[in-house]
């Protein structure tokens, strides 16, 4: 009877010991620390994938060239799978996929899979806090503990919205997290956070860097505070504040929370580790804690329609937009070192035959997956790419955008000519 028990013990605290070190054991493999197991890995097969797009009428043609550049893309980087979309005039015009969305059942990739987007996911929490400010349900430059009973924080007294939204509240990142439960659940990934007050617990313990608003260091952690208090003051989740003020009103009917895995339902692609020439499925991963600064999974065509609501008046105010597209300045009167904006990074791109492209951008790079959006005001144009794989340089990804948008810019260009286009003579156009 006595052996039976022992036996019994140690048979529980093994399988304690695998659940709890199994997914540590996948944190480190997949970070390159130590190997990853045998078995589990595919090859990208050989034969072509089909690329597949859908185009709006008169668009199909700068449709196609944009996703030959795009297969062209993916092969240049060996990646399972490539998708984006184009918005314009507040429309989406066009969405292509190439490559595969899950390699061992050889399913295509198509324009409807959803990716996990990553950081990306700040821009679509910008968005839903630009609505709250539109509303007067949020001032950006009230303290947080206005909205927030009982922060857990007593140093966060003084954080704004803005500060939040812009890095510059002084929070930490998640490898500078010095509460243990954060430690670990940021390394196993597998606690669900149904709201995002229960996710703070992770980190209110870690002191902040410096005193609010001094300096500038990115921090996702700062934008799950943040969702805390859009949460407090929408007296709504924030998962459903988001649903409420962005998903619902723009119709993003392909932007979930991210799932740990594919599977759930046929739209959401499969994610990949790249070890040279092999691949295997991503981890199984719970990014619910993380959501408002980077746990969301999209397609490229509900970013695009996220983009394009930013040039539509009667969904954000232009005085609201400006706001959150102007680089943020520190106490000291200087712009902070990215640039960085309210929830968006704002840039001016070279690119040959063109004036300075100005957008309004954000990137994303998650558990084998990363995303690229930009709004382009001067063109009426929203365009998104997602890639599910991760790039050891996240602009040998990025970069795509400039082929997807050419041919679009040069239909634009040519319907100008032709005095087709209303209103085009005030935009950019490739120059002769």
């Amino acid at each position: 009877m006595f052996r039976n028990i022992i036996i019994a013990l140690s048979a529980v605290a093994l399988a304690g010991g695998i659940y709890i070190g199994w997914p540590i054991y996948g944190f480190f493999a997949h970070g390159g620390e130590v190997p990853l197991p045998f078995w589990g890995w595919v090859e990208r097969p050989s034969e072509a994938a089909p690329g597949n797009q859908v185009a709006e009428p008169g668009y199909a043609g700068a449709g196609s060239r944009a996703l030959a550049k795009l297969e062209a893309h993916r092969q240049k980087l060996g990646a399972p799978a490539m998708s984006a979309a184009v918005a314009i005039n507040g429309e989406v015009v066009w969405a292509g996929a190439v490559g595969w969305a899950d390699m061992a059942e050889r399913k295509a990739a198509t324009p409807q899979n959803q990716f996990r987007i990553g950081s990306t996911s700040k821009a679509l929490t910008a968005t839903a806090l630009a609505r709250l400010v539109d509303k007067g349900v949020i001032d950006l430059d009230e303290p947080i503990g206005t909205y927030v009973n009982d922060l857990p924080n007593e140093a966060w007294a003084t954080i704004t919205p803005r500060m939040l939204a812009s890095h510059m509240a002084g929070v930490p990142h998640y490898d500078q997290v010095e509460n243990d439960p954060g430690k670990l659940e940021y390394a196993i990934m597998r606690k669900h956070f149904g709201d995002m007050r229960d996710a703070l617990s992770l980190f209110d313990d870690s002191p902040l860097l410096f005193e609010p608003g001094a300096d500038f260091e990115y921090s996702s952690l700062g934008t799950v505070l943040l969702g805390a208090t859009m949460e407090a003051a929408a007296g709504e989740r924030y998962r459903d504040v988001v649903k409420l003020e962005v998903l619902d009103p723009i119709g993003m009917g392909e932007t979930i929370v991210a799932p740990k895995r594919a599977g759930r339902g046929d739209d959401l692609a499969s994610f990949y580790l790249r070890r040279g020439e092999r691949f295997r499925i991503w981890r199984p991963v719970d990014l619910s804690h993380r959501l408002p600064g980077g746990g969301w999974a999209s397609s490229p065509s509900d970013l695009v329609r996220m983009g394009a609501g930013w040039l539509d008046a009667d969904y954000i105010t232009p005085d609201t937009r400006d706001q959150f597209w102007a680089p943020q300045r520190l106490f000291g009167g200087e712009v902070n070192e990215q640039d960085y904006a309210i929830g968006w990074r704002w840039r001016e791109f070279e690119v040959e035959g063109l004036p300075a492209v100005r957008n309004a951008n954000h990137g994303g790079v998650s558990r084998g997956s990363q995303s690229w959006l930009m709004v382009l005001p001067d063109y009426d144009m929203a365009i998104a790419v997602n890639i599910n794989m991760r790039t050891d340089n996240f602009w040998d990804f990025g970069s795509a955008w400039e082929g997807v948008f050419r041919p679009f810019v040069e239909l634009a260009h040519s319907k100008n000519r032709k005095d087709d286009l209303k209103n085009l003579t005030t935009r950019p156009v490739l120059e002769d």
